[in-house]
Formats: structure tokens, sequence, C-alpha cells
């Protein structure tokens, strides 16, 4: 089981998101947690997910979000931007299939 964790600024569209990626997830056979909220949110689950996935508009805190995971085995990725805005679930779980094999 793979717990995964998509913070935005308010949690709304990393809902959409979290979604679609359920969705590709039943479909790939994967088993997947998706869940999304606002990055203040975080703290409350670190210790509970294995990746945690930005919305793209939140880079610029990339390096703060990772501080917060520094000593967690939690693997770390920014949604690219055309994933995020067409709302792509498959290539935001592959994105996230991608860290799993990357070690």
């Amino acid at each position: 089981m793979k717990n995964i964790f998509l913070v935005c600024g308010s949690g709304a569209s990393s809902g959409f998101m979290a979604a679609k990626m359920r969705k590709a997830a039943k479909k790939k056979g994967e088993e997947v947690t998706v869940k999304a909220a606002s990055e203040s949110q975080l703290d409350n689950v670190i210790d509970q997910i294995d990746y945690l996935l930005i919305g793209p508009h939140l880079a610029y805190k990339e390096d703060e979000i990772k501080e917060k995971t520094r000593g967690k085995n939690v693997k770390v990725a920014i949604i690219p931007q055309i994933i995020y805005g067409s709302l792509d679930g498959e290539k935001a779980l592959d994105l996230v299939l991608s860290l799993e094999e990357s070690g």
C-alpha cells in the first residue's frame, strides 16, 4: 500500500487530482491511498505517508516542505504544471511509481 499526500494552497484543486489518481490506480491495480490538503496540514500526516506530491504553484516552497520530511522515509516531487493543470491522474500516478523505482 502506497500512502500518497498531495499539497496545494487550499486543498481544493489537489482534491480533484487525488480523485483522478485513485481512479487511475484502481485501473492499474495499484494499492494506494491518496489524500489531498493544504500545506498547513502536512505536519499532521507526515508520519503516515510514503509519497508527498507538491502542487506546481508551491514549487517555491519545495525546500521548506522537504525540510519537514527530513529523517522520514518520504519521497517528494513537484507535480509538473502540465499534469496538474490537466488533472491527469494517470501521469501523476506514474510520477509516484517513478519515485518508487528510483529508490
